[in-house]
C-alpha cells in the first residue's frame, strides 16, 4: 500500500482519503458475511483480504500525515482485548457469556474517564450513538436492545404480537382514510420497528432473517422465470396469472 501511494504507483490508490474509503469499507464488510453464508473457504479468505486492505489503508493515509500507523491500531486493539478481559489476563472471573458481556459494559462505562458525580451532574443520553452508522434493521435492534437492559421491555411474547397487529391496523387505516404519503411512511415505519422488536424477542437477527428471505424469494423467482423461458414466455410477456400460477409451482420446489 505505501509502493502504491507513492510517487510513480496507482493514480487511483494515491487519491484515495479516509471520507473516500467508506463505502469501500461497508461494502466489504458485507461481502465478507455473504461469504461466510455462502460457507466457501477460499471466498472467505478472499473477502476477508479485501476487508483486512482497508484498515491497512486507512494506516497507510494517516501515517503519511503524521496521525498513527498500522502498529497503533493494532496495539490499541490487543491493549483493549487484555483490558476488558480481566477474567482470562487477571483475576477476575466470569462464569459464562452474559457475566462476560456484563464485564465488558462495565469497563468500557468505566473508560469514558467520567467519575459517577461528573455523569450525575452531565449524564449523556442513554441512547447516544445507538443508530450511528448501521443499516437500519440493525440499528433498531440494537437499539432495542439496549432499553430492555434497563427494564423497558415487553414481558412476553403476547404483547409483542398485539403491538404487530397494532401498528399493520394503522398502516391499513391510514391507507383506507387516504392519509398523506409521510403518514403512511410513518405508520410502515412503525410496523418495521414492532417486526424488528419480534424478531429480538424470538431471538433472531432481523437483519438476517430478512437476508434469507431475500435469498428465498430471489431463488424462488428464478424458478419461475426459467419455467416461463421453458415455455417460450419471457418475464415482460407473462401476465400476472401465469407468473403466480409458477410462483406456486416454485414454492413446492424450494
Amino acid at each position: 500500500m505505501h509502493l502504491l501511494r507513492s510517487p510513480g504507483g496507482c493514480p487511483w490508490d494515491a487519491e484515495q482519503t479516509h471520507e473516500s474509503l467508506l463505502k469501500h469499507l461497508i461494502e466489504e464488510s458485507y461481502e465478507v458475511a455473504e461469504a461466510v453464508r455462502g460457507g466457501d473457504d477460499a471466498e472467505i479468505i478472499d473477502e476477508l483480504g479485501d476487508l483486512l486492505l482497508q484498515p491497512v489503508f486507512h494506516a497507510e493515509i494517516a501515517s503519511e500525515e503524521g496521525r498513527f500507523t498500522l502498529d497503533d491500531i493494532a496495539n490499541a486493539i490487543c491493549e483493549k482485548l487484555i483490558r476488558r478481559h480481566p477474567h482470562v489476563f487477571g483475576n477476575a472471573t466470569a462464569a459464562d457469556p452474559d457475566a462476560v458481556l456484563s464485564q465488558w459494559e462495565q469497563i468500557k462505562a468505566g473508560e469514558k474517564g467520567e467519575s459517577d458525580e461528573e455523569q450525575a451532574s452531565s449524564p449523556k443520553p442513554f441512547l447516544q450513538k445507538a443508530n450511528e452508522g448501521l443499516p437500519a434493521l440493525m440499528a433498531s435492534q440494537k437499539i432495542q436492545k439496549k432499553v430492555a437492559k434497563v427494564g423497558f421491555d415487553w414481558p412476553s411474547l403476547k404483547p409483542v404480537l398485539a403491538k404487530v397487529a397494532e401498528e399493520l391496523d394503522e398502516v391499513s387505516g391510514a391507507l383506507m382514510e387516504e392519509e398523506s404519503d409521510d403518514s403512511v411512511a410513518e405508520e410502515i415505519g412503525d410496523l418495521l420497528f414492532a417486526v424488528v422488536n419480534l424478531a429480538r424477542k424470538t431471538g433472531n437477527e432481523a437483519e438476517l432473517l430478512l437476508h434469507r428471505a431475500n435469498r428465498k424469494f430471489v431463488d424462488r423467482f428464478q424458478l419461475v422465470e426459467n419455467a416461463l423461458r421453458n415455455r417460450g414466455i419471457s418475464l415482460e410477456e407473462a401476465g400476472l396469472e401465469e407468473m403466480d400460477a409458477a410462483w406456486e409451482a416454485a414454492k413446492m420446489k424450494n
